[in-house]
């Protein structure tokens, strides 16, 4: 199980890092949650991923430095990087916390410096949202 439960979170970041979010890695009802935006349903969450990827010029590529799992939970240390639409280099460390269920995703909770977040990025989704009519 454990394997099993580390190669899912693999798969997740190596998903996100080209830009996908296959509904095949989630439940039906998985929820996301983030510092700086709170608790949200399956489709605004993985929507907020599709997003994040209209601000990079190039992949934003998640690294993994450890993932530590235990019954039903995946802890994973990450280390994010890549260029902004902006011209300017951008980089977070997170810690993020899996659930899984049936082999899929039940819920992800992402802790990161929310400062260089609402700094760096949230301008650049802001004008990406209006820009997109959301």
């Amino acid at each position: 199980m454990t394997q099993t439960n580390h190669q899912i979170v693999r798969d997740f970041f190596a998903a996100i890092s080209r830009g996908e979010t296959p509904d095949a890695l989630f439940t039906p009802d998985m929820t996301g949650w983030t510092a700086s935006s709170g608790t949200s349903e399956k489709a605004r969450f993985l929507g907020g991923i599709r997003l994040l990827t209209t601000i990079f010029s190039g992949p934003y590529h998640y690294s993994i430095k450890s993932l530590t799992a235990e019954d039903d939970r995946v802890v994973a240390e990450v280390h994010g990087s890549g260029m902004l639409v902006s011209g300017e280099a951008y980089a977070n460390d997170y810690a993020f916390i899996f659930r899984i269920r049936d082999g899929r995703i039940a819920s992800v909770a992402e802790h990161s410096d929310v400062a260089l977040v609402r700094e760096k990025l949230h301008p650049l989704l802001a004008a990406a949202m209006a820009k997109a009519g959301v």
